[in-house]
């Protein structure tokens, strides 16, 4: 029998990449999508390919929609899936301060307590399977805390802290949990989440949220997401995966910048990069001279 697979939030970037990827691979995957429209263009998306995906209405931040889709995939899939990704999150940016308590919650329900609910509906399944895999997507930032992200990084932070915790409780149980960390990636995350940027006119932080407008405009040339892909295809069809992946060379390397630099130079160099901070003249000259360089 083919195994199910649920991906969250499969209508664009990284799942949209994932769900098509899990489908080549053979899977028999269900794309989640907050609305009809966007299911039939994921739905469009694997046709054009020859593949089959189907897909199921679901808003993770709203319980009552959470019973009802995984109950309705439950019938869909005989019982319940085999594996979920956790996939569907957003980044709500703006200074720690800056950011309201109805966003702050809405950014931790969806990035943190929607996996873990999301959890507690197909763990019982897979316990008397005694196998299935539940992946959680999280990010460097998971690992790295950054001016302007902070209430992101908590939730990938927490995300991180809980999906350890789960992958101890349930290996008992044949039931693996991996933990997937991408560095950038060409997605239309940032796009959106600049439309949360909290009001900067008052902000004493309005220079810092211009330069965020100047990084992204550079983000479109991100790379793609197919990387972040094939990983969750390899912690779902590998015998033994590991607990965490980190997939790309920015989130390889931010990982042991953060680890192994002094936590004051690590401060002052995401000061300089996030415009909270300004270097030494001498630094600036030497830069502008290897800018003209360039």
């Amino acid at each position: 029998m083919t195994k199910s697979v649920v991906v969250t939030g499969a209508t664009s970037g990284i799942g949209l990449a994932t769900a098509l990827e899990l489908a080549r691979a053979g899977l028999d995957v269900i794309g989640t999508a907050r609305t009809e429209d966007k299911a039939q263009r994921l739905r469009e998306a694997a046709e054009r390919e020859g593949l089959g995906v189907r897909t199921v209405l679901l808003d993770v931040c709203d319980a009552t929609s959470t019973v009802r889709a995984f109950t309705e995939i439950a019938t869909m899939t005989g019982g319940g899936p085999w594996a979920v990704v956790n996939n569907a999150g957003f980044a709500q940016p703006g200074a720690v301060e800056d950011v309201e308590d109805e966003q702050v919650r809405l950014q931790l329900e969806t990035n943190l307590v929607a996996p873990a609910r999301i959890a507690r509906l197909v763990l019982p399944q897979m316990r008397q399977r005694r196998s299935g895999r539940i992946v959680n997507i999280s990010s460097i930032s998971g690992r790295v805390s950054a001016p302007f992200l902070g209430w992101y990084c908590a939730s990938k932070q927490g995300l991180a802290a809980m999906s350890d915790a789960l992958r101890i409780e349930v290996a008992q149980f044949g039931v693996k949990v991996v933990l997937i960390e991408p560095g950038s990636f060409g997605t239309d995350i940032w796009e959106r989440s600049m439309s949360r940027l909290p009001p900067r006119k008052h902000s004493a932080y309005v220079d810092s949220y211009e330069l965020a407008d100047d990084i992204l405009r550079r983000s479109a040339s991100l790379p793609s997401p197919m990387p972040v892909a094939a990983a969750v295809r390899h912690a779902l069809l590998t015998p033994r995966p590991r607990p965490r992946y980190l997939v790309g060379s920015d989130a390889k390397a931010g990982a042991v910048l953060d680890a192994l630099a002094p936590r004051a130079v690590s401060d002052y160099a995401k000061g300089v990069a996030t415009g909270l901070r300004t270097p030494p003249e001498p630094v600036v000259r030497l830069l502008a001279k290897i800018s003209r360089r360039h």
